[in-house]
C-alpha cells in the first residue's frame, strides 16, 4: 500500500545511516510515491538520490535541506524545498555551515572532555566521511567508549540544547533562514514546531517569508497537529509532514513514510515551488 508523501528524510550527507541509494530503495520498497532528501546544511545526497530514483519510477525526489536554528532556550528548523542549490552564493553559505559544524565538534569534544568523557575529534569525523557533522555523530563516539549506551541517551543526558555538553554554534536565526531559502528561490517550512516550543515566532518568521509548517510529524499529539493545521489555514500556509528518517540504528522509532500524508500536499508544495520562483 502507498505511504504517499514524505517530505523529511536524511542520508550519509549528514546525519543519516543510509546513503542516498539505500534510502531511496527502502522508500520504493515501502510504497512511497514522493520523498524529500533534507540534510543537514548539505545537498550533497540528491543527485545520487534522483539517479536512484530514476530506477524506481515512480518514485518522485524533492530536493531539499534542513538548516538548525539556535534560539533563547532551544533550537528551531527550518526545512527548505527545490531551493536554487547549484547557486554559487548559496554553495558557499552552506560551505560555511558546515565549517562551524566541523568548529562545533572540537568545541563539544572540549566540553566533553571537561566532563570526564574525553572523545578524539577525528573519530567523529572518521563517522561523517563526507558528510556533515553533527551531534549525532558525537554521540556514536560516546557509544563506542561506553559513555552512554544510545544515541537517545547521549542526547537526554548531555548533548540536548542547554545540556550539560550543549555549546554555542555561529549565531543563524531561524529568520535569517527563512530569508535565504527564499532568497534561493525555496520553499521554506518550520520543521517539527511542536518539538521547537516556539510557537511564537510562527507571525514573524511568516513575515519574513515562511511558506508552511511541517504539521504532521510523528511526534506531535494529534491537538498539536490540529493546531499547526488550523495556522496554516488562517494564514496561507502550506501544512506539510514527513517522517525526519535517518535510518537505522539511530534509535528513533518514526518509520520512512509516517505519518500518512496525502499526495494533495506535494501538489500544494509545487505550487508554493512556483510562487517562490516567481518572487
Amino acid at each position: 500500500m502507498s505511504r504517499g508523501v514524505d517530505l523529511h528524510s536524511h542520508t550519509t550527507a549528514s546525519d543519516g545511516t543510509l546513503s542516498a541509494s539505500e534510502l531511496v530503495r527502502e522508500a520504493a520498497r515501502r510504497g512511497v510515491r514522493v520523498l524529500a532528501i533534507t540534510d543537514h546544511d548539505s545537498t550533497d545526497g540528491l543527485a545520487e538520490a534522483m539517479e536512484e530514483a530514476a530506477l524506481h519510477r515512480p518514485l518522485i525526489i524533492v530536493p531539499g535541506l534542513e538548516i538548525n536554528c539556535d534560539v533563547a532556550g532551544g533550537e528551531v528548523h527550518v526545512l527548505g524545498y527545490y531551493v536554487e542549490y547549484e547557486a554559487e552564493w548559496f554553495r558557499e553559505f552552506l560551505r560555511e555551515q558546515r565549517a562551524e559544524r566541523v568548529a562545533r565538534v572540537h568545541r563539544l569534544a572540549a566540553r566533553l572532555g571537561e566532563l570526564g568523557m574525553p572523545i578524539d575529534p577525528a573519530d567523529v569525523f572518521a563517522i561523517v566521511k563526507e558528510g556533515s557533522a553533527g551531534r549525532p555523530h558525537v554521540a556514536q563516539v560516546m557509544i563506542k567508549h561506553g559513555y552512554v549506551k544510545s544515541i537517545p541517551e547521549a542526547f537526554d543526558k548531555y548533548l540536548h540544547s542547554g545540556g550539560p555538553a550543549s555549546v554555542p554554534r555561529r549565531r543563524l536565526t531561524p529568520v535569517q533562514a527563512v530569508e535565504i531559502i527564499r532568497r534561493a528561490h525555496g520553499v521554506p517550512v518550520f520543521a517539527h514546531p511542536g518539538l521547537a516550543g516556539k510557537d511564537a515566532m510562527i507571525p514573524e518568521l511568516v513575515a519574513a517569508g515562511l511558506m508552511g509548517i511541517e504539521c504532521y510529524y510523528s511526534e506531535h499529539s494529534a491537538a498539536q497537529t490540529a493546531a499547526y493545521v488550523d495556522i496554516c489555514r488562517e494564514r496561507g500556509l502550506l501544512a506539510t509532514g514527513g517522517s525526519d528518517y535517518h535510518g537505522p540504528r539511530t534509535g528513533r522509532v518514526n518509520p520512512l513514510g509516517s505519518p500518512a500524508v496525502p499526495m494533495a500536499v506535494y501538489d500544494a508544495l509545487r505550487a508554493k515551488a512556483e510562487q517562490a520562483r516567481a518572487s
